[in-house]
């Protein structure tokens, strides 16, 4: 099997998962799938990334309720997960961002997710299940890890030994999202 292959199965293998067991995650396997994430290529390589990873009972905790809306029942399972990545956006470096001014793009937050895919994809190549969420309550998130005002959290990535189920990944017909050369 070529390694194309092996890459294609695995990106069709990883999916959001919302439920662990609470085996702690190995730190060869933690420093692994973090490197992953900041070998991310960038737009003009401003890395405009921090990772912050929670593992502290208490702060998971924390961070958890923040991330939790219980009156519609989102994302309760965040308090399972044995490791929290908070995603914050830095500063882009001036060539970044006077091209993002120039094509009126934010290109920083398109290094985000290329950097949060690639945590994803290491993580579910280590045997870790993840979950990227984007609902929570920043300013909480902020002051609960000390992160400076100025700077935007924008994901908080679920981190564990998945027990989900493996689910059929649902997407729209290839006739749909694909086209060659034209519209």
């Amino acid at each position: 099997m070529s390694d194309g292959v092996k890459i294609l199965e695995l990106i069709n293998s990883r999916q959001s998962d919302r439920k662990y067991s609470d085996k702690k995650i190995e730190k060869d396997k933690l420093d692994r799938i973090i490197e992953a994430g900041r070998m991310a290529p960038s737009a003009c390589n401003a890395q405009p990334w921090k990772f912050i990873i929670v593992t502290e009972p208490g702060l998971l905790l924390k961070i958890a309720d923040a991330a939790s809306a219980k009156l519609i029942g989102m994302n309760g399972f965040v308090s399972q997960a044995p490791v929290l990545l908070v995603v914050i956006r830095e500063e882009p470096n001036i060539t970044s961002k006077i091209g993002g001014t120039i094509k009126n793009k934010d290109y920083s937050l398109i290094d985000i997710g290329i950097a949060s895919e690639n945590i994803c994809l290491q993580a579910k190549a280590e045997g870790i299940g993840s979950c990227m969420i984007g609902w929570f309550d920043e300013k909480l998130v902020r002051k609960i890890l000390d992160i400076p005002k100025a700077k935007r959290v924008e994901l908080i990535i679920t981190l564990g030994y998945s027990l989900s189920d493996e689910r059929e990944k649902k997407r729209k017909p290839a006739e749909v999202t694909v086209s060659y050369n034209k519209y």
